[in-house]
C-alpha cells in the first residue's frame, strides 16, 4: 500500500471517529440547545470531513458528497453562541447591566376538589414508590405541586382545573443580579420589587381567551 493510500485510510478513519464522537455528544446533550460538547464535536467532524475530501481530490481527482468548508477551531470557540471574544479570550463587548424578566399570571379555581385531585396525582408521581405521598391540603399547595412537577414552568398550570386570568411580563435593566440569600423564604415581594436605579424596558400584557370568549371571537371572524 502506498503512503498516499495509507494517509487516505487514516483520514477516513478520523472522519468515522469524529462522526461517532459527534453522535455520542448529541445523545448526551439530549436536545439541549447550544451544547458546548456538541459544537466542538461538530467542528471536529466538519474539519475531518473537509480534510478527507481535500486528500481524496488531490490523490484521485474524486470528491465526496459533503459540501463543507474548514472551520477555524479558535474562531469557532470565540464565536460560539454569538459571544465575540478579544485576543485575551475575554468578552469583547460586555453589557454593563443585568437583564431581569419578571412574570405574574393570575388564575381562578373553578373546582377546588378537582385541583386537589390533579395535584395529588402529580405528587404521587414525584414521590418514590417506597414512600407515602401525603395529601395536598390547600389550593396554594396544589399549584406549587404542579409547578414542581413541571420544573417550575408555567405551562404546567395549563390544566382545566385552573382558569387563566390576566397576566403581566416585564423586562428591566438592573445593576445587580438577584441574590436569593438577601430575602427571607416568606418574602414574596422583595425579590420582585425594582430598585431605584432599575430601568423598565417594557411590559407585555396577557389577556387569555376563556373558552366561551374564544367561541365568540371565532364567530366574529366569519
Amino acid at each position: 500500500m502506498s503512503d498516499q493510500n495509507a494517509e487516505l485510510d487514516a483520514a477516513l478513519e478520523r472522519v468515522v471517529e469524529a462522526a461517532r464522537a459527534h453522535l455520542e455528544a448529541v445523545k448526551a446533550a439530549q436536545g439541549r440547545v447550544d451544547d458546548d460538547d456538541v459544537w466542538q464535536a461538530y467542528v471536529d467532524l466538519n474539519n475531518a470531513s473537509f480534510a478527507y475530501d481535500e486528500q481524496l481530490l488531490e490523490a484521485f481527482g474524486e470528491v465526496t458528497p459533503w459540501d463543507v468548508e474548514s472551520i477555524d477551531p479558535d474562531e469557532a470557540d470565540a464565536r460560539f453562541g454569538g459571544v465575540i471574544t478579544g485576543p485575551d479570550g475575554t468578552a469583547a463587548d460586555p453589557y454593563p447591566q443585568i437583564i431581569s424578566v419578571r412574570q405574574r399570571r393570575d388564575y381562578r379555581v373553578p373546582s377546588v376538589a378537582g385541583l386537589l385531585r390533579v395535584a395529588d396525582a402529580a405528587r404521587r408521581n414525584l414521590v418514590p414508590a417506597d414512600e407515602e405521598a401525603g395529601p395536598v391540603e390547600s389550593v396554594g399547595e396544589a399549584v406549587l405541586e404542579l409547578l414542581q412537577a413541571g420544573d417550575g414552568s408555567l405551562s404546567s398550570l395549563d390544566v382545566p382545573e385552573l382558569e387563566p386570568l390576566d397576566g403581566l411580563l416585564t423586562v428591566s435593566e438592573v445593576h445587580e443580579p438577584l441574590d436569593l440569600e438577601a430575602f427571607a423564604d416568606e418574602d414574596g415581594a422583595g425579590p420582585f420589587t425594582p430598585a431605584e436605579q432599575d430601568l423598565l424596558v417594557g411590559r407585555l400584557d396577557e389577556h387569555p381567551f376563556l373558552p366561551d370568549e374564544e367561541d365568540d371571537h371565532a364567530g366574529h371572524n366569519h
